[in-house]
């Protein structure tokens, strides 16, 4: 192992033994979930039919998907991603009709070998935030984008200001030990929320005309019990979880009462705060 790979390793274990074979399974509702956020995101994007784009962190392949029905037979999409789990799901999946057939491969877009000028542009949806070391990881993008080629991608804001995740989590906390608080600038979903972070990356990589703008929505749509039982798997409930198992029962009343309050005719929905971030390649 390389000092590269070494140094996203931990991510790399975590998204093919953990994460990844819990999003597989969990994919179609993950997917209903955080769609309407990679719809905005994909919104200022702009995909052209023709165009060669580059799908970061493509999980189980829908965005890649989107990607491909919008560049259509005459473009190309590549989704790149680290789980192997998540990466079969991708590849299994039906191709929208006029569609690009997508490449899905199995890289580490920090240190992977994208290509050199091959892209005319590079999104993600929730894929960028899991860098050991974002900067390179930019620039490795960068340098995987035409001359004037986009990235356009969308993260979280503060977990404080996202109550689908923020809102289980507390209602669990005071049945389970106390976990240690994350820390910020490591790799993890909220490791963008702070804006001036991004920019920095951004800049530090090679990239220009750098926009940060807020977006806010309601996400969700699964049953009282659906909602619950997702929170068990995913967020730092589900990590608190894994470790004590044997509240699972206690916990899960504590949850749904917290939940219940969001119900609506169109499932439990919830507020998410999330960043769109777009930027130009020299």
């Amino acid at each position: 192992m390389n000092d590269a790979t070494r140094a996203n390793a931990a991510q790399i274990d975590y998204w093919n033994a953990t994460a990844g074979p819990t999003w597989a399974a969990l994919q179609a509702q993950l997917d209903r979930q955080i769609e309407p956020l990679g719809a905005r995101a994909m919104e200022g994007f702009a995909p052209q039919p023709g165009e060669r784009v580059l799908d970061i962190g493509c999980g189980c392949g829908q965005t890649t998907l989107a990607l491909a029905e919008r560049v259509g037979a005459g473009g190309a999409v590549t989704g790149a991603d680290i789980s192997r789990p998540m990466l079969e799901i991708a590849r299994a999946r039906a191709l929208p009709a006029g569609a690009a057939t997508p490449r899905f491969a199995e890289v580490d877009a920090q240190t992977g070998d994208l290509g050199d000028g091959v892209f005319d542009g590079a999104f993600s949806r929730f894929g960028v935030m899991f860098f050991s070391d974002p900067t390179a990881a930019f620039a490795n993008i960068g340098r995987s984008l035409k001359p004037k080629g986009r990235l356009a991608f969308v993260c979280w804001r503060p977990f404080a200001e996202n109550p689908w995740m923020r809102t289980p989590a507390e209602a669990g906390a005071p049945l389970l030990p106390p976990m240690p608080a994350p820390d910020p600038n490591a790799p993890g979903p909220f490791a963008f929320a702070d804006p001036v972070k991004i920019w920095d990356i951004l800049e530090a990589a090679g990239f220009r005309a750098i926009e940060i703008r807020p977006f806010d929505t309601k996400i969700g749509g699964g049953t009282l019990e659906e909602t619950v039982a997702l929170s068990f798997r995913v967020g730092p409930l589900g990590t608190a979880l894994r470790e004590n198992p044997h509240m699972a029962e206690p916990v899960a009343g504590a949850v749904r009462a917290a939940l219940a309050p969001y119900e609506t005719p169109d499932g439990v929905l919830m507020p998410a705060a999330v960043w769109i971030v777009r930027a130009g390649w020299p």
